[in-house]
C-alpha cells in the first residue's frame, strides 16, 4: 500500500488462511443465493431449484451439503410418503444472511454500471489489439 492511499477497513489476521477457507465456501455464488433464499424461512430442494435461476440440481445438492457441512443450515428429513425434506438456516446461517445481504444488494445496484464498465473496457481492449497489428 502506498503512504498516500487511505486505509481501508482493518482486517482481521487471517487465522492461518482458515477464514479465507470458509470465505471460499460461503461467499461463492450459489451459496449466496441459497443463504439469501432461505432467509425468507425454510425451503424445499424442489422450491430452492425453482427459486434460483440457473442452478442445476448437482450445483444445489454440493451447495446445499456444504452448507449443512459448515453448519449454516440444517437438513431435516419427515418420515411421511413420499419423504418430506426441509433445508432451513441455523441462527448461525442467519447472522450470514445479515452480512451478505448488503453485499447482494450492492451487486443488485450496480449491474447495469458494471456492464458498463465491462463493455467501456472491452472496446478499449479492442482498440489497443487493433492498433498493435
Amino acid at each position: 500500500m502506498s503512504a498516500s492511499a487511505a486505509p481501508g477497513p482493518q482486517l482481521p489476521p487471517p487465522g492461518g488462511c482458515r477464514a479465507r477457507e470458509i470465505l471460499e465456501i460461503v461467499a461463492d455464488k450459489w451459496s449466496l443465493y441459497v443463504v439469501a433464499a432461505l432467509g425468507n424461512g425454510p425451503h424445499r430442494f424442489n422450491e430452492l431449484k425453482r427459486g434460483i435461476d440457473g442452478i442445476s440440481q448437482r450445483m444445489l445438492t454440493v451447495t446445499l451439503r456444504g452448507l449443512e457441512r459448515d453448519g449454516i443450515l440444517t437438513r431435516t428429513v419427515r418420515d411421511v410418503m413420499p419423504p418430506h425434506v426441509s433445508y432451513e438456516l441455523t441462527p448461525m446461517g442467519t447472522t450470514l444472511v445479515a452480512a451478505t445481504t448488503p453485499l447482494i444488494e450492492w451487486s443488485t445496484r450496480n449491474l447495469a454500471a458494471i456492464d458498463v464498465a465491462r463493455l467501456e473496457y472491452d472496446a478499449r481492449a479492442a482498440r489497443r489489439e487493433a492498433s498493435r497489428q
